[in-house]
């Protein structure tokens, strides 16, 4: 059997002949790069350094940045003063409705959780609409300053005072039980009956009715404010013949 062929005639994978070399023995040159590609390589630029400011100008922008700081500062004061006046009513220097009802919800959340006693009075002026349609608003206003001032004069420092709108006003009190808190609504009104205003050279006084709940653990604002509101006019209505001689 011939070399390099197999037992059925064909040659074995093993025996194929290596390629030969160009003649002479040279090697074949690699192809050579088109002229197009061969592009020099940018060179690496040296590192320049930022150039600092001078002194002035570094010593102008570091002022500036402090007067705009100083700026932010009074404009934060003032934005957290007018979010503070936003709860209070101008007329009386007293809680608004709005502060009164936050006030009421931490309050109920602090008696549900810790269960110390608290209360809510509610009053009502009476004869207050005949003092604005006999001697005008303004008389009104200088009578509502009055009233708010003498309830502040008789509640402590830790009890909140708030005028719900028109005539109507609420005092949050602490610390305290339902016959004090009742003994105090009965303080409160003789306090507003003995109060006058002036106004236009006229002397103006009204009453009140004044009724008082405790803060329950389970109540939500509704609750409580609807007890006051009932017992206020169960008072109002004890009241009557009182009312109609003023």
């Amino acid at each position: 059997m011939p070399k390099g062929e197999t037992r059925h005639g064909r040659q074995s994978k093993s025996s194929t002949a290596p390629a030969r070399a160009p003649a002479g023995g040279r090697r074949v040159p690699p192809p050579v790069e088109p002229a197009a590609q061969r592009l020099p390589r940018p060179e690496a630029q040296p590192h320049e350094a930022t150039p600092r400011p001078p002194r002035a100008t570094a010593m102008r922008l570091a002022a500036e940045v402090e007067r705009l700081e100083r700026e932010l500062a009074a404009a934060r004061t003032q934005m957290a003063a007018l979010e503070a006046r936003a709860d209070v009513d101008p007329l009386t220097d007293v809680l608004n409705l709005r502060g009164f009802q936050r006030e009421l919800k931490r309050s109920l959340a602090y008696v549900k959780r810790y269960g110390p006693s608290a209360a809510l009075l509610y009053l009502d002026l009476d004869g207050f609409k005949a003092i604005n349609d006999r001697h005008g608003h303004a008389a009104g206003d200088a009578v509502l300053k009055a009233v708010a001032m003498v309830i502040n004069r008789h509640v402590r420092a830790s009890d909140l005072v708030a005028r719900l709108g028109g005539d109507e006003f609420a005092v949050l009190l602490w610390n305290i039980g339902e016959a004090d808190a009742r003994k105090k609504a009965l303080t409160i009104e003789a306090a507003v009956a003995r109060t006058t205003a002036t106004h236009a050279g006229t002397t103006l006084s009204t009453g009140a009715s004044a009724g008082a709940a405790l803060l329950l653990p389970l109540d939500n604002p509704a609750d409580v404010i609807e007890r006051a509101d009932r017992a206020m006019y169960e008072r109002k209505a004890a009241r009557k013949p009182v009312i109609g001689s003023q």
